[in-house]
């Protein structure tokens, strides 16, 4: 007997083209989160986002953030099932130095590359590609068998590229909202070209000041260097 996941990977084929047509323009909007020059372009990703979920069931809309609205969207499931949270964001780096650039960075352009055809545009890999790769997969799943098989929440964010200042408060904020049993985050890599890794955790940052002190002039270290530490080491 054909599982269910077969015969929506096969839809997914089916519609591979269309799915390209619909992250290239999301790529298309320069949602550059950290410039207050694409303001109005970063509230257009995410509001294209929120129409894109309604589309295919979601209830969805924007949440406020002293900074970059989130994306909010919720579409039930069995009532003794689990619920998954989904993240991802929708913001991007700013495409600077745009010489470096073989095409331009907000319009999307397939290319052959060494394991195939792939997409050159800011934002794809980082995070609109990964992002659309789950409402892809959900739309499709509907598509074949009319309802999800869980609950589902997403949430995506637009300060991913300037630190999240908004997403404590936020969380903590919308704790009761984003309940889930799962969370899966988008924004990671592959082991391979066929086969996507699995992080358990993401470590985060640190940021350090170190101010160092030592000598007020250089010293030799064939003369000092058993007697004098160098601040360096």
């Amino acid at each position: 007997m054909t599982q269910p996941i077969d015969r929506v990977q096969a839809h997914l084929r089916d519609g591979f083209e269309q799915s390209v047509e619909r992250l290239s323009a999301l790529l298309r909007i320069p949602s550059i989160g950290t410039d207050p020059a694409y303001k109005a372009e970063t509230l257009e990703a995410a509001n294209w986002l929120v129409r894109e979920l309604q589309e295919i069931g979601f209830e969805a809309g924007l949440r406020d953030t002293p900074g970059q609205p989130a994306v909010v969207a919720h579409h039930p499931g069995p009532e003794t099932g689990p619920r998954i949270l989904y993240y991802g964001h929708y913001d991007v780096q700013p495409a600077e130095p745009l010489d470096l650039w073989t095409s331009p960075p907000f319009e999307p352009s397939i290319v052959d590359g060494v394991h195939g055809k792939r997409i050159v545009a800011r934002g794809a890999v980082d995070d609109k590609g990964q992002s659309m790769t789950f409402i892809e997969a959900f739309r499709a799943w509907k598509d074949v068998h009319g309802a999800l098989p869980v609950g589902v929440t997403v949430f995506l964010e637009g300060e991913e590229e300037s630190g999240s200042p908004s997403l404590d408060g936020f969380l903590r904020a919308h704790r009761d909202e984003l309940a889930a049993d799962v969370c899966i985050v988008s924004d990671t890599n592959m082991w391979d070209i066929e086969t996507p890794a699995l992080g358990v955790m993401l470590r985060g940052l640190l940021y350090l000041e170190l101010t160092l002190h030592g000598p007020n002039q250089d010293l030799h270290s064939g003369l000092y260097g058993g007697a004098v530490p160098n601040p360096l080491n």
